[in-house]
């Protein structure tokens, strides 16, 4: 029996990322960064840039950070433990935050 062929859209090629991102500039656009660069600070033209400073309400502290997670062994009262089990899923990540939070305040007490 033959097998029938899917009726969705072709494959797309794809391409390595080391062509995207690790391929030499061309002399036309080296010659383009050279003359910006040599451009004076007073000549360029800010009026489509984002105003420069945030609010503070739009700053997410470690938004993009991911701390090295360490494997330990910790011993803890059997009653702590069954009240975060208790929280529910990813409770390890609850205990975490919660040392997080204590480590943070005392270090501003200090």
């Amino acid at each position: 029996m033959v097998k029938k062929k899917s009726a969705s859209s072709r494959q797309e090629r794809r391409v390595p990322a080391i062509a995207l991102f690790t391929s030499p500039i061309t002399d036309k656009q080296r010659r383009e960064l050279q003359r910006l660069a040599a451009r004076p600070d007073s000549k360029i033209d800010f009026s489509d840039a984002p105003e420069g400073n945030p609010r503070t309400s739009d700053i997410q502290v470690g938004r993009f950070y991911r701390p090295i997670k360490q494997l330990v062994s910790l011993r803890v009262d059997a009653d702590v433990l069954a009240w975060f089990r208790g929280q529910g899923r990813k409770y390890q990540t609850h205990m975490n935050e919660v040392l997080r939070r204590e480590m943070q305040t005392n270090a501003r007490g200090r």
